[in-house]
């Protein structure tokens, strides 16, 4: 049985709206690249024809992955219990280290996205937060070593 994949709402557009760019577009554009490439003669000794053949596979393997994840989705619920950090939840923490306060919104793997505040819950940081209350201080082991965070607030 195929791994259950939790998103939110918006994590759930987005994917659905990747897939159905990629199955019109992205087909459109890649099969026009083939066209044109295929008019500059061998195919044999023609590097534009192999490079859009390559990202046609790309594509297709790309929708096949989409298709597989929306497959098995989960969905996250928008009343989620602002208790404790769960999936679907937005925390503020206070980094200790850094003194500085951060703020996430802990999502599954599939829609995470750091660089735009989205941690998922696998990582070691979501793991660090899971389950926590407002107040508490919890450890987060990371690449980068251990990081001590204060939860500020959390919200939905």
């Amino acid at each position: 049985m195929a791994k259950s994949i939790q998103l939110t709402k918006d994590g759930l557009e987005k994917l659905k709206g990747e897939l159905e760019r990629l199955r019109t577009v992205g087909r459109t554009e890649i099969a026009d690249k083939i066209r044109v490439a295929r008019g500059y003669g061998d195919l044999s000794e023609n590097s534009e024809y192999d490079e859009a053949k390559n990202e046609q596979a790309k594509i297709e393997a790309r929708i096949i992955e989409l298709e597989k994840m929306l497959e098995n989705v989960t969905l996250i619920e928008d009343d989620v219990n602002t208790d404790t950090v769960t999936i679907g939840v937005t925390v503020t923490v206070f980094d200790e280290e850094f003194e500085e306060e951060l703020t996430y919104r802990v999502v599954g793997s599939a829609e995470a996205d750091p660089m735009n505040g989205l941690i998922s819950d696998d990582s070691p940081v979501g793991r660090a937060l899971l389950g926590s209350t407002v107040g508490s201080e919890v450890m987060a082991e990371t690449p980068m070593g251990e990081i001590k965070f204060k939860i500020l607030n959390i919200s939905k």
